[in-house]
This record gives structure tokens, sequence and C-alpha cells, in this order.
């Protein structure tokens, strides 16, 4: 009788738990975001949220906690409840880069989190100012090669992307650059038009405002295949740099631990909004390309991304406290 009762109660119990995840959500679902308001990660998140709440049936609502390169906000989801209420949007530094960059880093992407989507791929530019001799990637090489200590390049910050992506380049074709860092890419692109850096890489929809309007030159996209900002420039592969494929994402994570149906639904609500043609125009006119990939395969990427990466901040030898 005893055994009985034991298995009838492991039966309500696992019964009790299958329901609760499938009645999943029964209240609104915080996003946390580890940057300030109004910025490219928080415009990603509001086009997301607008469709994913009527997918979901519940409100999303948007949790801002800036700091530490969008670390603070990792840390406190990486130590929410496991539930699927408190979910993170993060973009490449948070979840690929920071791990190597900071020597104190309170998580660890693959350990703390589960991923759950990734929503979208930013390419960069490639960008030279108007002074510069070239006009083409090939020719901006020679020219550097012909010129060592002439160039310069401007960053919005060390230990960035826009830091990290010529790193990359540079490691790619053996070139010698300076690196100038700025605070942000607005002060980085006032000294590349006045020339003050002779090349930058920079996101998309900056870099094809500032190429449209004549004040630099774009030589290259960061992508596989051509942007549709700027459809007459060639991909950095097309270009003669064989696989030099580099650019930045977005993606949404949960508390490591979070139960496997919680996972799939959310997983699969990010799907359906990116297939929302809506949703795909808005995104790639904000300079993102929709590119969802599950919970499994979102893995599976990071895991490549974060060492690819590493490697590239230990050749910059930027290190933040």
């Amino acid at each position: 009788m005893l055994r009985f009762l034991k298995h009838a109660t492991l039966v309500c119990i696992a019964f009790w738990a299958f329901n609760s995840h499938a009645a999943y959500p029964e209240k609104p679902i915080k996003l946390v975001i580890g940057f300030p308001a109004g910025g490219p990660l928080d415009q990603h998140a509001r086009l997301i949220t607008d469709k994913l709440q009527g997918i979901l049936g519940q409100p999303v609502i948007v949790d801002y906690k800036p700091g530490a390169g969008g670390s603070l906000g990792a840390e406190a989801v990486a130590k929410s409840t496991a539930d699927g209420y408190t979910i993170m949007l993060a973009n490449t530094g948070v979840m690929v880069i920071n791990g190597a960059l900071y020597s104190k880093l309170s998580y660890n992407t693959l350990k703390d989190f589960t991923p759950l989507a990734r929503t979208a791929m930013q390419p960069l530019a490639l960008l030279v100012n108007n002074d510069v001799p070239a006009k083409t990637l090939k020719e901006f090489t020679d020219y550097s090669r012909k010129n060592p200590g002439k160039v310069n390049y401007g960053s919005a910050g060390n230990g960035g992307i826009s830091h990290l992506v010529p790193e990359m380049f540079k490691s790619a074709t053996g070139l010698f650059m300076v690196h100038i860092p700025y605070r942000g890419s607005a002060p980085a692109f006032t000294d590349l038009i006045g020339g003050q850096v002779q090349f930058m890489a920079e996101s998309i929809p900056q870099a094809a405002s500032y190429h449209k309007q004549g004040k630099v030159r774009a030589l290259a996209v960061t992508s596989k295949e051509r942007n549709p900002a700027l459809p007459d420039v060639p991909t950095a592969i097309e270009s003669g740099l064989k696989g030099f494929e580099v650019v930045g994402f977005y993606g949404f994570l949960a508390p490591a631990g979070t139960p496997k149906e919680v996972v799939a639904k959310l997983s699969d609500a990010f799907k359906q909004v990116l297939a929302n043609p809506e949703v795909r125009n808005r995104m790639v006119s904000q300079g993102a390309d929709p590119a969802f990939l599950g919970s499994d395969d979102f893995t599976q990427f990071l895991a490549a991304e974060i060492p690819r990466w590493a490697a590239a901040v230990k050749v910059s030898g930027a290190k933040l406290d």
C-alpha cells in the first residue's frame, strides 16, 4: 500500500509539473537588456516583443540593467529563477566577447544560460575616408602595405565589435594598422570623415547612410552575401578575403535549467515572430538580417563563435576589469 501511495504521489507530481509547463506562460514575462533604453538592442527588442506577446498571450516587459558591457544584466538573468519568466536579449559582446574581454566575469554563456533563439545577424561595412586613394578592398590592402604606419583605424571603444573586426581583418591580411579607440561610434565617425583615422568597421545602417551621402567610402561588407542597404558594395569574400565572414548577432537566452517544454514554447514563438513579413522588413530597415536559429542550433552556433572571438580579443590585447 505504501509503495502504491509513493507511486501515486510521483505520478501526481509529474502530472502537475507537465501541466504547469504546458500552461506557460500564466503571467507577464520580464525581458532584461543590459544596455540603456533607446539603443539598437532596445529597437530590436521592441520590434520582436510587439508580436511575441500576441503569440504568447502575455505582456513582455522590458527591464533595462545597463553596465559593464551588458554584463550586469546578464548576471541578473543568470541568477534568476529558471521558469521562463525572466529572459534576456543579448548581443555579440554579451554572449561571446565578454568572456575573453573581462578578467572577472560573473557568468559563463554556455553554462549559465539556455539559448532560446538567435533572431538577427548584423554585418558590418569596412570603410575608408575619402582621402584614401582606394576604391576597392584590394587597393586598400595594397595601399596599406606600401604605407606602413600611415593607416589608423577608429572604433567605438576597446573590446567592442568595431575594434575586433579590424583586428580580424589585420590578421587575415597581415596589415599593420594602429587602433584609435573612441567613446562611441559618433566621435569615431567624425574623425573618419575628417581624416584623423583612415579606416573603420561599423554596422550597416550608419555606414550605409554616410556612404550614400559621400562622406566615407564603403569598400566591402563582412557578411557572406551582399547587403540590401549597400547592394553595389561587394563582400570581403568577393574582394579576395577567402572565408572572411564576420557578423554581429542578437539572441534571446534564459537561465540554465529552464524546463525543456518552456524552452521549446519560447523558441517556437520566436520562430513565428521571425516568419512575419512585417517584422522581417522592419528588421532589415534597422540594419539587421533576420536569421532565426532554434535552441539547439543556437547553442551550437555560440559554442563555435566563442573561441573565434576569444582569439580576436587575444590578438587585440584588449582587457577590461
